[in-house]
């Protein structure tokens, strides 16, 4: 690895292989071939024909180009392109020398965008399916952690302050809920991505007009034949020389939903982990801190946090730039579309492979979430002690005030004094209520203050999460691997 230069974190430390390799440029170069046979192959087939009358493009032309559609020479392409400042009509050019007789038809009646734009969709639709299979390993990850845990109770919080129980499963469902609409929204975005097609250089489709003499119903079929080519149902219907950087927003967006639903599971986890309730992977030989050797850093929370806030700021560049193009088309979004897409899709492929790996291995120290769900219990059993009392002859009223003075004193031997947490003995020392330290504790079942938190988190799962997860059951299985 060259160390004088700069090398972006995104590829060295956080995005797969994977990812990284649908935004290569050989990745690229092979999809802009493809788009160049796909349109010899629609105009051939649409009979395309000269002045005299004999087809432009032939059989052996297509086989031609189909023959050397990977096997790409990168060194006659950069040659031209310092001579020519042009990148497409360069890879034309070196096309071009590979494939002599189909030289003539490469990119005809095509403009740049052709297969600038059409990639840019390609790759997009190519990475959000990774985003897809990997966002589905979360989801599966998660769901074995909510079912695992639907019924340990633990401490609830509202503003972080100790609210009524609930379950450490229901919590995941939670989590998990968001990366399920978060998935919603993908399957929306791919379910509706179309290409841009051939529409020239304002998207009139004038060159076509001309090359096939006016025929309507021929220029009609070159969107949808090239469309069906590359895998895709349709193109936009209508575009000016590039597809809508709408798409680009759409696109953007989705991602900000996962890193946004990602940035809220992980920092639950560290508050979590300050705790000592549940705690990230922590490998065997990991170092916590160069200086204090016994800290158990959340570092892959922490990771995911960061990366996370990269995606959901990042977004805003396509609907920035989305919003200042001029009529058909400006370039002031192309430098800027070559940083935002790629790194978004590289910064949320490793915050997933950070969640996959972070879920699956979540540590849960019940013996500490029941010391401190107990500590705060007897304020949460309050209610039920009080409709106890009234039962035995009490007075609601005086003993909702006796419970609030108790409750302040108990409160104040907790923060003021250091000691446990009294209420029950301060209760059962009160002639009002009439109950024992024994009917007391007999109230302290933390099970009973979970509400339907575990029926909650089954009735999701099974009706829900475990569907989604069966219809995709071939992505799940996928092993994250994470670097430094």
């Amino acid at each position: 690895m060259a160390q004088d230069k700069y090398i972006s974190p995104l590829s060295e430390r956080y995005a797969s292989r994977e990812m990284q390799y649908i935004f290569s440029p050989d990745k690229k170069f092979q999809t802009w071939r493809r788009l160049w046979i796909a349109l010899a192959q629609t105009e051939m087939e649409l009979g395309l024909t000269g002045a005299d009358g004999k087809p432009v493009i032939t059989q052996e032309m297509i086989d031609e180009l189909q023959s050397h559609a990977t096997d790409i020479n990168y060194e006659d392409a950069k040659r031209r392109e310092k001579e020519v400042r042009h990148d497409v009509m360069s890879h034309v050019y070196a096309y071009g020398l590979q494939c002599e007789k189909a030289a003539g038809v490469i990119h005809l009646g095509a403009t740049s965008c052709y297969v600038g734009d059409n990639t840019d969709i390609i790759i997009m639709k190519e990475a959000l399916l990774l985003v897809r299979k990997k966002l589905l390993n979360v989801i599966h990850a998660l769901a074995k952690f909510a079912d695992e845990y639907k019924e340990l109770p633990t401490l609830a919080f509202t503003h972080f302050q100790p609210a009524q129980p609930t379950t450490v499963g229901k919590r995941a469902t939670l989590w998990l809920q968001e990366f399920l609409m978060d998935f919603d929204d993908l399957e929306y975005v791919l379910r509706t991505m179309k290409l841009l097609g051939s529409k020239g250089t304002t998207g009139t489709q004038a060159s076509f007009v001309e090359l096939f003499q006016k025929d309507q119903e021929k220029i009609d079929k070159i969107d949808p034949m090239i469309a069906q080519k590359m895998g895709f149902e349709c193109c936009y219907p209508v575009s000016g020389q590039t597809y809508s950087r709408k798409v680009d927003t759409r696109v953007a967006n989705v991602l900000a939903g996962i890193a946004a639903s990602a940035h809220k599971m992980s920092n639950d986890i560290r508050l979590l982990q300050h705790l000592k309730e549940v705690e990230e992977p922590f490998e065997k030989n990991q170092i916590g801190s160069s200086a204090m050797a016994y800290k158990r850093n959340p570092m892959r929370s922490e990771r995911i946090a960061s990366l996370s806030r990269y995606v959901m700021v990042d977004a805003l560049n396509p609907a920035i730039t989305s919003a200042v193009q001029w009529f058909e088309r400006t370039l002031d979004d192309s430098a800027n579309k070559r940083l935002s897409i790629p790194e978004a899709f590289l910064a949320v492929d490793g915050i997933l492979d950070l969640c996959i790996n972070v879920t699956e291995g979540l540590v849960v120290y019940d013996k500490v979430i029941t010391q401190h769900l107990m500590a705060e219990l007897p304020f949460m059993a309050t209610e039920n002690i009080m409709m106890d009392a009234v039962k035995k002859g009490g007075d609601r009223q005086k003993l909702h005030e006796r419970i609030r003075q108790l409750s302040m004193e108990a409160g104040e031997n907790v923060k003021k004094r250091g000691l446990k947490n009294n209420l029950l003995e301060l209760i059962a020392a009160d002639p009002a209520f009439q109950l024992t330290i024994e009917e007391l504790n007999a109230c302290m079942e933390p099970a009973r203050y979970v509400g339907r938190a575990p029926l909650q988190v089954e009735n999701y799962l099974n009706g829900t999460v475990y569907p989604l997860l069966e219809e995709n059951k071939d992505a799940l299985g996928m092993e994250a691997e994470i670097s430094v």
